[in-house]
């Protein structure tokens, strides 16, 4: 369960604080899926970062399964993030210097060399993902939707809880675009995910059974 209530972020001007985000609140159980859309600069990507704990809110209270990642301190929140939190974002932010293999194994890595039930489950997603051939190949030999879909597999490696995507079709071809949000709806229904996507595409948003959009600082359901 995701809980965000009344949260409010804003940022000290010379002017005064400027608000982004005020009066947010959320209830969000597993297998719920939702979108967010609205203008550039109208705050969508600053929540999804609260969401996934990469910022904190001025005000107003978040938990998650019960914890307030915002009471633990910088290593304890890190070690909450990387469990219970998936990232897709619009850039795939793969490392070069590793094979798609590796960059999926990453998450796992701050808790040592990945067991054999790791590397089985790493082998599993890239199939899922239709890059079981590709998986000792490295960025640079990939197409831009093999790059988000080895994305994908890293986000999903350690079975999170909330899975939060930023434009993760944003850079890529229709044909591409379509066949990474399949795979998003596809995993997400059988790993039983929150799926929060902030996303421009209409075609997308539509796809998730609960559409918002962000107006005048708040989140407004359609």
């Amino acid at each position: 369960m995701l809980q965000a209530t009344d949260l409010r972020k804003e940022y000290a001007t010379a002017a005064g604080p400027l608000v982004v985000l005020e009066g947010i609140s959320l209830d969000l159980a597993r297998g719920d899926a939702l979108s967010i859309m609205g203008p550039s600069g109208s705050g969508k990507s600053t929540l999804l970062y609260i969401l996934g704990t990469l910022d904190q809110p001025t005000s107003g209270r978040l938990t998650l399964e019960g914890t307030d990642p915002f009471s633990l301190n910088e290593n304890q929140q890190a070690q909450f993030r990387n469990k219970h939190i998936g990232f897709l974002f619009q850039d795939h932010c793969l490392l070069p210097q590793l094979s798609v293999m590796e960059n999926v194994l990453t998450p796992v890595l701050v808790d040592g060399p990945p067991d054999d039930a790791t590397r089985k489950r790493a082998e599993k997603l890239l199939d899922q993902v239709g890059l079981s051939k590709r998986a000792h190949h490295r960025p640079a030999e990939l197409s831009g939707g093999e790059k988000q879909r080895t994305a994908l597999a890293r986000a999903l490696i350690r079975e999170p809880l909330l899975l939060l995507c930023d434009e993760p079709t944003g850079n890529l071809d229709r044909r591409s675009a379509d066949s990474v949000a399949d795979l998003l709806l596809e995993l997400h229904k059988a790993q039983r995910t929150i799926l929060v996507v902030v996303t421009h595409s209409p075609d997308l948003a539509g796809r998730l059974p609960r559409r918002y959009e962000m107006l005048d600082r708040r989140l407004k359901e359609r």
